[in-house]
């Protein structure tokens, strides 16, 4: 009898011990099956390092990439390159991250029937980027190295993120052996992953913390002699602007002025603002994200203080974030998250479908509004309205001193104000020299081929 008992009890907890591992199983299973099933080599997605199935395509519907034999790219080879560093390259060099977070979308995968794309070709991928915009973009920047970003910062959609330098998968330069740095930092998706000194367009998150922490400082004068001096160090500025409010002082990006601004607003205030504004922190949208930038004035004197509000000293921001930044004050204070694909299909199924998500509150609403009406008067008085016809273009730029002998890069940062027009955006040409002068003519076409996109033609 006690025999019987004993053998029980163990045949009990053998079933409990299988019950609880099958358990066990199932709740992973229903946590992670997702993660197993697209892990990088899986036999059922990938084809080397690669995606092995499936299509890519732009906004418009232009077949972008065929994966289903091999890696086939557009017919067009502006198209081609200008797409390159959201595609990724046939040797892995260049990784494709957003379209590999959503392999499993992609592959028809559910946990109740697993993959069930019997075809074998895998489902498709739309992207939110326009060839059409890429390659507007990829010819302004002539050659150039660095980055433009557009998006929509009411739904999140981005309309363009070019990188340069790019190249032609399918006519591959010898970049290992080029001595002429034409493809330096090739494989570097600019937009994600650098951080740039933003120059005098971080004068727009000075003007806001002013605005958010200083009262009366819209009735206030700054007055320029082109050098405030601190002992033996100075803020200089290339000429004497005289009296001035802080409106016009953005409009003619006073070093000077922003340097007494910035004493104003105090590095308490300033690193709790820009902590609230997310300027320096990274973004994350679709499977990727960027680098930090920084703003760090720990062990900054005086001088580097009002210099780390005129944007220089350390200050570093990342394209990607500083443009979704552009899309809060656009949006009042509150912006959209940013995205890059819109809708994954498998078969007749629509198994990823992208949604619009708004931030919390960033900016007061009367900051905002401030801020846009400032950034609307840079470019009727400075920048010219004639550059940008058809839209009110809001903007602020940025001339950023990279010490060395190196020449400066160039940076222009903005949105429209224009309900039919809602794009936010950011242009840096690397050792482009002065801003404007630069990026306006780079800007131009682009927002015109998104203005194009966005009115259907």
């Amino acid at each position: 009898m006690n025999r019987i008992t004993k053998r029980t009890w163990l045949m009990a907890l053998f079933i409990l011990v299988l019950v609880g591992g099958m358990l066990l199983f199932l709740g992973e299973y229903g946590v992670k099956a997702g993660d197993w099933i697209v892990f990088q080599g899986s036999p059922h997605i990938y084809n080397g390092t690669n995606i092995g199935f499936g299509t890519v395509t732009d906004r418009s519907g232009e077949t972008l990439l065929n994966l289903n034999d091999g890696r086939t790219y557009s017919e067009n080879s502006t198209t081609r390159k200008s797409t390159l560093h959201w595609l990724g390259d046939r040797t892995g060099y260049i990784s494709a991250g957003a379209v590999s977070s959503h392999a499993a979308q992609m592959a028809g995968f559910d946990r109740v029937n697993g993959i069930y794309d019997a075809s074998g070709e895998g489902g498709k991928i739309h992207l939110t980027i326009s060839a059409k915009v890429q390659n507007a973009a990829l010819e302004a920047m002539n050659g150039r190295k660095g980055t433009i970003g557009v998006y929509n910062y009411k739904t999140g959609e981005i309309l363009c993120a070019l990188t340069t330098p790019t190249y032609d998968p399918d006519n591959v330069p010898d970049i290992a052996n080029d001595t002429s740095d034409t493809y330096g930092g090739v494989y570097l998706n600019r937009f994600l992953q650098s951080a740039y000194v933003p120059g005098s367009i971080y004068k727009i998150v000075t003007t806001s913390a002013a605005l958010d922490c200083v009262p009366g400082i819209e009735d206030m004068t700054f007055t320029c002699n082109g050098k405030l001096e601190y002992g033996t160090e100075a803020v200089t500025c290339e000429k004497a602007h005289g009296t001035q409010t802080l409106k016009q002082a953005l409009a003619n990006s006073c070093n000077c002025a922003f340097a007494q601004v910035a004493k104003l607003v105090g590095r308490e205030n300033m690193k709790k603002d820009v902590d609230k504004f997310h300027v320096a922190d990274s973004i994350s949208f679709d499977g990727v994200t960027s680098v930090e930038g920084n703003y760090d004035i720990s062990q900054a004197g005086t001088v580097s203080f009002a210099w780390s509000c005129i944007g220089q000293h350390s200050d570093l921001i990342n394209p990607a974030r500083y443009m979704t930044f552009m899309g809060t004050i656009a949006g009042g204070g509150v912006g959209a998250q940013p995205y890059i694909v819109s809708r994954v299909e498998s078969g007749d199924e629509i198994t990823y479908q992208a949604k619009t998500q708004k931030t919390d509150r960033i900016l007061p609403k009367g900051v905002a509004d401030t801020v846009k009406n400032y950034m609307r008067n840079n470019v009727t008085a400075v920048y010219g309205d004639g550059n940008f016809p058809g839209l009110n273009v809001c903007a602020k730029s940025g001339t950023s001193q990279l010490g060395g002998g190196q020449t400066s890069n160039a940076m222009f940062a903005g949105f429209v104000a224009d309900e039919s027009y809602p794009l936010a955006f950011i242009v840096v040409v690397e050792n482009g020299g002065y801003g404007s002068h630069t990026c306006v003519p780079v800007l131009k076409p682009v927002l015109a081929a998104c203005k194009a996109v966005l009115d259907g033609e």
